[in-house]
């Protein structure tokens, strides 16, 4: 079972944020997959109506519920003291998020979130790796489409390669084949986040820059593994490929993994990350314009500019239709090399990527964070290290993931 003491703990589960848009969504998936079962949960957030609310609509008239405020530690406290684990969906978390991993540290309660702010979890591990481990407490980020997709599926790679080949590949590329999706107020506002935060920091743009930033004192990267910054021909997909905007996160919690396990995959091991276009010369040019929106909006700097991206876009609490979520979907292509390509793995999600596939990935690994047997490894870990074959298990079962392997 988990590590968590289970004395006075009340709850397997709470989510915090439940009122917000990824919130709703965690707790429709958890009502569906999980009413009939003896999951004990219940909801957090800091405005009483608007969970009121939310139970009404879920018609739960019997869910317990808490009332916190994330700038309040005490309050925090009282909350995290009743569960075996947290489950926060309330962003940008590096100005919402701290308080409460370390009420977690303290209550002993296991936590989970689907940050993929780069510089704030380097902050988490710099400030609580050591004291989550001293609290035998697992403290897991990015627990979304950012970045299970990417790191189970090198944790499922890895380990079918040492099953077949005896020794695991020294370098893995992941190419997105295809994508489908909307984006919410609240991944549009983090994102802003860590743009103003990194000029007006140098230390914050220099750990985002560093392919390690997520390895405390592993500084030395190939260059493959630097993000890409421009559209090249791909000699592994044998197409246009580009700069994938999640790479900058995803390529950090795989690193940080490897780097968990003791470099179990080797010290020179190379992960990279690309969006494909395709294979004719229009591709390079289309994808030009597919990757528009995200340099303009990286640019931010004008008020009026800015302004007017707002009002556009999605504001915090809003995002993809009903529609969008259901129809959206996602395929990874991993390719594996021991001095030459020997295997390739597919995984590949229904729902829309950022919420419909997001929402059942973070609600998945929090019960599994609260009621599974566990690796014993403790800290501020990613997802793989912390919760291994038993998530695995549940996406394939439970969430729509498909992880399939093919030699060559």
């Amino acid at each position: 079972m988990s590590n968590v003491n289970k004395k006075n703990k009340k709850f397997d589960l709470i989510i915090w944020g439940s009122t917000g848009y990824t919130g709703k969504l965690v707790c429709e998936y958890i009502v569906g997959r999980y009413k009939d079962t003896n999951l004990k949960w219940a909801l957090g957030g800091r405005n009483k109506s608007k969970i009121k609310k939310l139970i009404s609509s879920l018609k739960l008239n019997s869910i317990p519920y808490f009332i916190a405020d994330c700038n309040d530690k005490n309050s925090l406290l009282k909350m995290t003291k009743m569960t075996k684990t947290i489950c926060s969906t309330v962003g940008p978390y590096a100005k919402y998020g701290t308080l409460l991993v370390e009420a977690c540290i303290e209550s002993k309660t296991n936590y989970c979130d689907i940050s993929g702010e780069t510089h704030w979890i380097r902050e988490i591990i710099d400030k609580f790796h050591t004291k989550a481990i001293k609290s035998k407490v697992k403290i897991v980020h990015a627990c979304g489409f950012d970045s299970i997709p990417s790191d189970l599926s090198v944790f499922f790679a890895q380990n079918k390669m040492k099953e077949n080949t005896g020794k695991y590949a020294s370098k893995i590329n992941m190419r997105v084949i295809s994508m489908k999706g909307g984006i919410s107020g609240g991944t549009f506002y983090s994102f802003l986040n860590i743009i103003e935060e990194s000029r007006k920091n140098q230390n914050i743009k220099k750990i985002l820059n560093n392919p390690n930033g997520l390895s405390p004192n592993q500084d030395s990267f190939e260059d493959d593994e630097k993000d890409l910054k421009k559209i090249i021909f791909d000699s592994t997909s044998k197409k246009w490929i580009g700069p994938f905007v999640m790479a900058s996160i995803n390529t950090r919690i795989v690193r940080r993994s490897n780097f968990l396990l003791g470099f179990k995959y080797g010290r020179t091991f190379i992960y990279n990350e690309a969006l494909v276009f395709g294979k004719n010369i229009l591709s390079k040019f289309l994808g030009y314009f597919k990757l528009i929106p995200i340099y303009l909006i990286s640019k931010i700097k004008n008020t009026v500019f800015k302004s007017l991206v707002k009002f556009v876009l999605p504001k915090p609490g809003e995002g993809p239709t009903f529609n969008s979520r259901k129809n959206g979907h996602f395929k990874f292509r991993f390719y594996l090399f021991d001095n030459k390509l020997k295997a390739i793995v597919s995984v590949s999600g229904t729902g829309c990527p950022g919420y419909g596939s997001t929402s059942k990935m973070l609600a998945e690994s929090s019960i599994c964070l609260a009621l599974d047997e566990l690796p014993p490894q403790n800290g501020v870990l990613t997802p793989s290290t912390a919760l291994g074959s038993a998530l695995l298990g549940r996406l394939e079962k439970n969430a729509g993931l498909k992880f399939k392997i093919k030699y060559l």
